[in-house]
């Protein structure tokens, strides 16, 4: 038997079913999309009779076809990876590597010291042998308030960590824990829940407190050396380098109160200058890995965003089943978990939900050579991100960083530790570039997954139903278009740039696996196709400018194939993958804001990059809203409140569509115009889609009073818009 269970893969890999039937509806959509491209090359018009907007609807529908055969490259195999702890225990038993967790931090108002602590709480709480685990926060904000929160949680962790493995609960993340209703009733008594509640309680609001004052109370910085670090001068961007080892796992007495040996826990604030580019959190990475590295120099780092609470106590075992797989391990340079969040409201009002991605897209990358890197979630070996390439005849060093590497005493590691994080230690080095995380991209993670890959290394993706981390989604619209206008410029500024993965990918990696990863890269330019077909066949309504066969045409067929049968396979694929019908249809509204704001701003952010205009910055999502802000999100209401560009261009397209549809019916009515009504239905049918999923809108805009409405100004601007619109297209 033991010999039977030494040959037993760690993981199974498992292929999606019904590849059949969807290989027979790809084919059949994509013959309908060559149909009426044919159709639109062949019709084109003559000049003065609407030939400009034809072409430019030629050139959009162009566009999709190419966007949409990119989006097949994922959908052709995706796979489903299966591990085995048990195998993974049989074989190995604790003779596990060390591994070691990064969380990067930035701002102690956008991110509460709170939710950083809850964090790593739950990370120091896997199912893990505590002396092989050692955890590091960034804090890019260099701020006091955040350091008093790891100091709280060091010595929560004492109570809290005995308390999760006594009784085997999940989620680790306190915070996600004592919010579920009742949670002691199955697991312990009423007692001992009522009194790690209060602990936890009292902790949170003690550093709920200093947040909200700004200052740490005096008799607590005596209790610690590492507040001494602050002083009057210090501010988040001007500071000195600061490590402080919290717990030191190596020691003997740093136990929790049942005896048992702790996890290392580390805070770090790298030097910060004026007159030195910070890197923003590539920066941040590549100095935990320095620093790191004369801590406890893990051969296996993972990383989590601090929002990220680990909510899957085997997440790390999971991850080992890859590493360790005597058959393909060594090919794997890093496992990647996704990106899931917990408080998505019923019906996905912002369509935050990335169910489609997790479940359909990131499987598929996983058949081509493995997943790309999301910058959250993800195992990596240490080696890899020193810039290794792959060879057949690597073999890791397990052992790496069990032997006790602080040998001389804490003050003295952290003194080495604090030289590798000054602003000039990268100066003449490959760090940023051949070495560590990747610089000059808002999506560093992302062209560092690509190197990785260029260099010979595949990727696991493992989506283990039980998800491994939960975070915090935005609850607001701002939020949202915030964080896809980051996403979208990052991964657009990629395919505009040396590493466009046509051409660094070309020989390294297979064709359709770059292709994946221009699902990404190409999102921001689809705004201007999209602004074209939400605009163009609307005036070209009022004005009795047909632009698509007639309805009683065979040469509509195509048209009206391609548009159902895609959007009937993309409510499957959001149903199928977790969505609600309300969702989906949501999903597929804020994929029309998304593009004609986001995606666009992405495009535009990108063009003033190339001409010098403007330099690349870095904006921190804010992980808390307003009490009227989670109000409305839990009421699933579409929030708005302030005037932003973005939804003078959202107010702009619902008006102009709601005025051209409104003439267009009542040219119906009275026969106005000079062509068939069957020669302009689809676009009536096109015009009306536009205005349905803009209901939200028309009500902020004329019907809603609270705070969250569309303002007057934005409205009135957008009436203003929408004039200019209509009078330059009846010229």
């Amino acid at each position: 038997m033991e010999e039977k269970a030494t040959r037993l893969r760690l993981f199974e890999t498992e292929t999606h079913g019904g590849r059949a039937a969807y290989r027979l509806h790809a084919v059949t959509v994509a013959a309908g999309v060559l149909m009426l491209l044919y159709y639109r090359a062949t019709r084109v018009p003559a000049a003065g009779e609407g030939r400009a907007a034809w072409l430019g609807m030629l050139a959009a529908e162009l566009w999709y076809a190419a966007y949409w055969a990119v989006t097949q490259s994922v959908r052709w195999s995706p796979v489903r990876r299966r591990p085995f702890k048990d195998r993974l225990a049989a074989r190995h038993g604790e003779r596990l590597p060390c591994v070691d967790i990064f969380v990067c931090t930035a701002d102690p108002y956008s991110e509460p010291p709170s939710l950083v602590v809850s964090t790593i709480l739950s990370l120091m709480a896997y199912n893990y042998p505590p002396e092989k685990l050692s955890v590091y926060l960034s804090d890019d904000g260099g701020s006091i308030l955040t350091f008093y929160g790891m100091w709280e949680a060091s010595l929560f962790a004492k109570h809290w960590l005995p308390f999760c493995k006594r009784y085997n609960i999940e989620p680790r993340s306190p915070a996600a824990y004592f919010s579920q209703s009742d949670g002691h009733q199955e697991l312990c008594t009423p007692k001992e829940w009522t009194l790690i509640k209060d602990m936890f309680d009292e902790m949170t609001e003690r550093i709920d407190t200093a947040v909200m004052s700004g200052k740490v109370p005096e008799e607590i910085k005596a209790r610690h050396k590492g507040f001494h670090e602050w002083n009057q001068e210090i501010t988040s961007k001007n500071h000195q380098p600061i490590v402080q080892i919290l717990i030191d796992g190596k020691d003997q007495n740093a136990v929790d109160n049942e005896g048992n040996a702790l996890p290392t826990l580390v805070y770090m604030a790298r030097e910060k200058r004026p007159q030195h580019h910070h890197n923003f959190k590539a920066g941040a990475m590549n100095a935990l890995i320095r620093v790191s590295s004369v801590i406890s120099n893990s051969p296996i780092i993972m990383n989590v965003d601090c929002d990220m609470y680990s909510n899957n106590k085997d997440a790390v075992r999971d991850a080992l089943c890859f590493f360790l797989d005597e058959e393909t391990g060594h090919k794997i340079g890093f496992v990647q978990y996704p990106q899931n969040y917990n408080n998505l409201s019923k019906n996905n009002i912002y369509g935050n939900s990335l169910h489609v991605i997790n479940e359909v897209e990131m499987g598929g990358m996983d058949s081509l050579g493995g997943p790309l890197y999301i910058g959250t979630g993800c195992f990596h070996r240490r080696e890899i991100l020193c810039g290794r390439k792959f060879t057949k005849d690597y073999q890791e060093d397990w052992n790496a960083g069990i032997k006790d590497k602080l040998q001389e005493s804490i003050d003295e590691t952290e003194e080495k530790a604090k030289s590798l994080a000054t602003c000039t230690y990268e100066h003449g080095t490959q760090w940023g570039d051949e070495i560590g995380v990747k610089y000059g991209c808002a999506v560093e993670d992302v062209i560092t997954g690509l190197a990785i890959h260029c260099r010979g290394w595949e990727s696991v993706y493992n989506n283990p139903e039980k998800p491994a981390f939960m975070g915090v989604g935005p609850t607001t619209l701002a939020q949202t278009l915030l964080q896809h206008k980051r996403w979208s410029e990052g991964n657009f500024s990629i395919f505009l740039s040396r590493y466009n993965v046509f051409l660094f990918g070309h020989g390294k990696t297979k064709l359709r696996h770059q292709m994946g990863y221009h699902i990404y890269g190409l999102w921001a330019p689809n705004s201007l196709a999209t602004l074209y077909y939400v605009i163009i066949p609307s005036l070209a309504l009022l004005k009795g400018t047909p632009l698509f066969p007639e309805i009683t045409s065979p040469w509509i067929a195509p048209f009206v194939y391609v548009f159902c049968v895609k959007n009937m396979y993309s409510l499957y694929e959001a149903v199928s993958s977790g969505d609600t019908l309300k969702g989906w249809w949501n999903g597929q509204r804020m994929w029309l804001v998304k593009r004609m704001t986001s995606y666009l701003f992405g495009v535009l952010d990108n063009l003033r990059k190339l001409l010098g205009l403007s330099k690349m910055t870095f904006v921190v999502s804010p992980k808390v809203s307003d009490e009227d802000e989670s109000k409305r999100y839990d009421q699933e209401i579409m929030g708005f409140g302030s005037s932003e560009p973005e939804y003078v261009i959202i107010a702009t397209i619902a008006l102009l569509n709601l005025v051209c549809l409104l003439g267009g019916l009542s040219k119906v009515m009275k026969g106005g115009w000079n062509v068939h009504l069957d020669a302009l239905f689809p676009q009536l049918i096109l015009c009306g889609m536009v205005v349905i999923t803009s209901i939200p809108f028309y009500e902020a805009m004329f019907l809603r009073k609270d705070k969250g409405r569309i303002p007057f100004q934005v409205t009135l601007a957008s009436i203003g818009f929408v004039m200019l619109a209509l009078l330059a297209a009846m010229v």
